[in-house]
């Protein structure tokens, strides 16, 4: 078997952690996030004042109707909006894209003639915040007034990332669970450079300093980590390191030998990855520490790669190569009771690799070879039943959005190496990036605010 190809393959995605909210507290009071609902209305409990359970039709996808913007970079907010509510693929989006801003009372039963469930209104105030109001059309009532504060300057990256959690919001208000808008996708480019992060709709793509030929990217829960396989320089081994993207603050492993495809268990604290020469197994090391890393995987001859978490953190999906040929096993999370999880065979096509737990814990995706073919496939970890989720091109190293239901991969399918994110239950596939070489995809956990170095 091919062991470069295993390793590059390992070299891939991480799935997001569901356990970071869409706001916290402590962001909340940073961004001095003004947030009310109707009058008169009893609460439930969701973040601070959010109204939800609109009144709708819930056979099918509830319609949105965003209305245009008032105020300064009017037409920026209008578009970023309409096309995180679009891309969410749960909501439809009624555009009101020329008009101007509406002011005083709605017209309720004109919306209701529309078919849409709710009516959101942005403006951004003289003051530089960006208010949302959420209308409930059959109720014909103001469902949620949000204020957030738009850093400078306009237009950046920043100033993006909280238009994004104002669509989230939205949301939330309408669904009563929170969008993906305000995620990240890290992934790294062939050949060398730096990891690079780029939001959920494939815009405000940066690099993240001191990264310079890391591979394997991969987030720690709360979104402010990244992970990597750092390549060798001279004689040194690769090594993992951790880099904090709003200190700048850089940690290394200590362990001996080439130092591959990391992740960070769901409390943050551990990274569990591969080490080895000719061989590798699975070792696990607590963050910021000296003490030697720990080997959960004893398989002498193998290639033990690509681990992956369980949501509650009992377990871990991986890649490993006893068997003569790549296939995904499952362990508890101390490395015991491993488990095949893939179906094995004979034939040529046998290679199955790239493990990424669902955020709910019950899926597993997985790259397999088909036809020669690599394709993004899932399985379920109850019943070992299988699901191919893509067949266009060449499809491979899939990461989790945190709804559970997008999935961010590398395909071929335009002739060049390019992340795409598929909607795994209507199938929607739209294209992230476009400069080619793209690889190790990972989808962050919803982040509250951007907090850079």
């Amino acid at each position: 078997m091919n062991e470069e190809r295993i390793e590059q393959a390992g070299c891939a995605k991480r799935r997001a952690a569901p356990a970071c909210h869409w706001l916290n507290v402590g962001v909340a009071a940073a961004l001095a996030l003004v947030v009310t609902a109707a009058p008169g209305r009893a609460q439930d409990t969701v973040p601070a004042g959010v109204r939800i359970g609109l009144t709708y039709d819930r056979s099918g996808k509830p319609a949105v109707a965003l209305a245009p913007v008032a105020g300064p970079n009017a037409d920026s907010v209008f578009a970023i909006m309409a096309r995180d509510l679009d891309f969410s693929d749960r909501l439809t989006v009624i555009r009101q894209d020329s008009g101007d801003a509406p002011t005083g009372a709605l017209n309720y039963d004109l919306y209701a003639k529309l078919n849409a469930a709710a009516v959101v209104q942005a403006t951004v105030t003289p003051t530089g915040g960006l208010h949302i109001a959420v209308h409930e059309v059959a109720g014909k009532r103001v469902a949620l007034v949000m204020d957030l504060p738009l850093p400078s300057p306009a237009l950046s990256r920043d100033w993006r990332h909280v238009v994004h959690i104002a669509s989230d919001s939205v949301e939330w208000s309408v669904l009563g669970r929170p969008g993906i808008a305000s995620t990240r996708i890290a992934y790294t480019i062939q050949y060398g450079g730096a990891i690079t992060l780029v939001d959920f709709d494939g815009e405000g793509a940066w690099q993240v300093p001191g990264t310079h030929d890391c591979l394997s990217p991969s987030w720690d829960p709360t979104g402010t980590k990244v992970a990597c396989n750092a390549l060798p320089e001279g004689n040194s081994p690769s090594r993992i390191e951790v880099h904090d993207l709003a200190t700048g603050r850089k940690w290394t492993t200590r362990a001996t030998g080439n130092n591959q495809t990391a992740v960070f268990s769901p409390d943050g604290r551990t990274i569990v990855f591969s080490a080895g020469s000719d061989a590798q197994d699975l070792y696990s090391v607590p963050v910021y520490s000296d003490s030697a890393p720990r080997r959960l995987t004893s398989r002498r001859g193998s290639l033990n790669v690509s681990p992956d978490f369980s949501p509650d953190g009992r377990k871990i999906v991986f890649t490993s190569s006893i068997l003569g040929h790549p296939e995904v096993y499952i362990m508890d999370a101390d490395g015991s009771s491993a488990d095949l999880l893939t179906s094995s065979g004979f034939g040529d096509d046998l290679y199955r690799s790239d493990p990424a737990f669902s955020p709910d814990g019950r899926r597993v995706a997985f790259q397999s070879r088909i036809k020669g073919t690599f394709q993004v496939m899932a399985i379920s970890v109850a019943d070992k039943s299988t699901v191919q989720l893509t067949s266009e091109g060449a499809n491979e190293s899939p990461s989790w959005a945190p709804d559970g239901r997008h999935i961010v991969f590398v395909s071929t399918r335009t002739g060049r190496r390019e992340l795409w994110v598929l909607d795994a239950e209507s199938s929607r596939a739209r294209q992230l990036t476009h400069g080619g070489r793209a690889q190790n995809p990972a989808w962050s956990p919803r982040l509250s605010f951007p907090r850079q170095p």
